[in-house]
């Protein structure tokens, strides 16, 4: 086992929220370490979800737009420039159970007298062939971020609950056609919710249905839907397809040490990035199950920076 220096800050996580705090405790002169994430892995890699994205066009900023890789890279190279230090592994375990927490990236250890968790949270997908080489071209999992892109043309969305009939009624904003793809014979969305899809002149259901082939080279051009029922297949075209069954966070490695709300994301106390553990902090996607926005996480992210300073200041104030 190895150790390496004591650190004033770990920042395990690297998306939007990940490294607007590396910037902030970097130009605080905290010399974050950074643990940014394995780049194989589909839940946690450098950069987080923008990553699988392409064109990005509601950050301030770009008025052209920015593709997300570039702008996770920009994001990086503005926190190092600071003094942050980076580490392309994955975080395997964690004690919070004193100060100095520990963090292990295998058998190496890293301490710091605070922790900001940043490791985000990750859609859930269909599992089809395809499907990871076609996000951002034509399949997406947000539609605040990408529905503009699909202006004038048909779209799909799988799913039954509140936010698969969020993501179709806004949709309709852009699109001439919003097919809704959902395994069974009823939604489980609000009844509210589902009033305003049955009320939507764009919006069709097609219930006991279940997407089981994308089709498209370069993009979608169409997907397969076979009829969970009878069995029958047929094939729609299509210019974009939106799933929206759901997200989880990626939290495992917390599990019993900090607190979760019932579907895993960790709780943070009102108004700040504060966990039930004295100076370790979350914010982005792990603690944010509303909005899942890069924006948002960004601020989230200066919000856990400051947090994590001012009780580092206290807590050496206090020695």
């Amino acid at each position: 086992m190895t150790t390496h220096p004591h650190r004033n800050v770990i920042i395990i996580g690297s998306g939007p929220a990940g490294l607007t705090a590396a910037v902030y405790t970097a130009r605080a002169s905290l010399a974050p370490l950074v643990i940014e994430g394995e780049p194989s892995s589909t839940s946690d890699q450098p950069g987080g979800q923008l990553m699988l994205t392409t064109e990005v066009e509601n950050f301030p900023g770009f008025p052209e737009g920015v593709q997300g890789p570039e702008l996770m890279q920009r994001m990086r190279d503005q926190a190092a420039r600071f003094g942050a230090e980076y580490l392309t592994e994955k975080a395997t375990n964690i004690d919070f159970s004193s100060t100095p927490k520990r963090v292990w990236v295998r058998d190496d250890e890293y301490t710091a007298d605070a922790v900001i968790v940043s490791t985000g949270a990750r859609s859930l997908m269909l599992n089809l062939p395809d499907e990871t080489r076609l996000i951002g071209h034509g399949v997406s999992t947000c539609a605040t971020c990408d529905g503009f892109f699909f202006r004038g043309q048909e779209i799909v969305v799988v799913g039954g609950g509140d936010s698969a009939i969020e993501e179709a009624s806004f949709l309709t904003k852009f699109a001439t056609k919003v097919t809704i793809i959902h395994r069974r014979d009823k939604f489980r969305a609000s009844k509210i919710m589902q009033e305003r899809a049955f009320a939507n002149p764009k919006i069709v259901v097609r219930w006991n249905s279940q997407v089981t082939r994308l089709i498209g080279d370069a993009k979608l051009t169409a997907v397969e839907v076979t009829d969970t029922v009878t069995g029958a297949v047929e094939t729609l075209a299509v210019g974009g397809l939106f799933v929206a069954i759901g997200h989880r966070p990626n939290t495992d490695l917390f599990a019993g040490v900090l607190d979760m709300d019932e579907t895993g994301y960790l709780v943070t106390q009102p108004g700040s990035s504060r966990t039930n553990i004295a100076g370790v902090f979350a914010c982005g996607d792990v603690q944010d199950h509303t909005y899942r926005q890069a924006i948002t996480a960004a601020g989230s992210g200066c919000m856990a920076a400051i947090d994590a300073e001012r009780w580092l200041e206290a807590a050496h104030a206090g020695k």
